[in-house]
């Protein structure tokens, strides 16, 4: 099975990009961050014509993940037990879904940003990571995938200039402690040993052109349980799908998986 996660940054604007994805490589199971739509909103017919099946979970023109699978999709889980909501009044948001797919079960996560060290946003952050990590605990046992935009860079190879971040989120210690905690109970990052080397950065911001400067920044994961990294057998990180006209400012990151 060939698994793919990717913040595609409005799936209605690339819904082409999308669908030429899943045929090029030909990926089996794709998760989605940033969908930014209610799942009534998606164009979803030509996705459906090629075999796929799709569940979503998105209320408004913000935030919004999805699970598209050609190999089943059964027992759909908007939002995990304990998830957080963020705003006053307190108000869930679409940040993960959950499906089995040929029997692994697959999340896609949608961390919170942060936005700064002392907004509000970045306690939600840390408050969401930790009611994940708890609801995660119960899901080791099997093939258990935790794949999306973590919005953290947990080494200082994952940032292209430290100097630059001193002060900002993605590289706290809090937030890493937050990543690694997930390592301590068990879940493997799969496609770190797989993607050695200088390039390994999954998100480039528009600004500058930082994309053309690879400045970049590595906060794209599939995390696995025992029993799933034990059946990986390969991954890597689709650097060209950021670049040219009308690209996300994430790559996607595949995984490949033994029977």
């Amino acid at each position: 099975m060939r698994l793919a996660t990717w913040n595609v940054n409005s799936l209605r604007s690339r819904i082409d990009r999308v669908e030429a994805f899943l045929e090029r490589h030909d990926v089996d199971v794709l998760a989605l961050q940033e969908t930014k739509a209610r799942e009534d909103q998606l164009p979803l017919m030509g996705l459906q014509s090629a075999g796929y099946e799709v569940a979503a979970a998105g209320y408004h023109q913000w935030n919004g993940v999805a699970i598209i699978s050609r190999v089943g999709l059964d027992d759909v889980q908007v939002g995990f037990e304990g998830m957080p909501g963020f705003g006053d009044p307190l108000t869930a948001e679409a940040r993960a879904i959950g499906a089995t797919c040929a029997g692994v079960r697959v999340w896609s996560l949608y961390v919170p940003n942060g936005r700064k060290v002392d907004d509000p946003h970045y306690v939600y952050k840390l408050d969401w990571l930790a009611r994940l990590r708890a609801a995660a605990l119960d899901w080791r046992g099997g093939p258990t995938a935790l794949v999306g935009d973590w919005n953290i860079a947990p080494l200082d190879e994952d940032v292209f200039d430290m100097a630059q971040f001193a002060t900002s989120t993605h590289v706290t210690a809090p937030e890493r402690a937050a990543f690694q905690a997930f390592l301590d109970d068990g879940y493997v990052d799969v496609v770190r040993p797989h993607t050695p080397g200088p390039d390994v950065y999954t998100y480039w911001d528009y600004y500058r052109q930082r994309y053309e400067r690879n400045r970049g920044l590595r906060i794209d994961f599939v995390l696995g349980s025992a029993p799933f990294a034990g059946r990986v057998t390969g991954a890597f990180i689709d650097r060209e799908e950021r670049a040219g006209t009308g690209a996300s400012d994430h790559a996607p990151v595949i995984v490949d998986l033994a029977d």
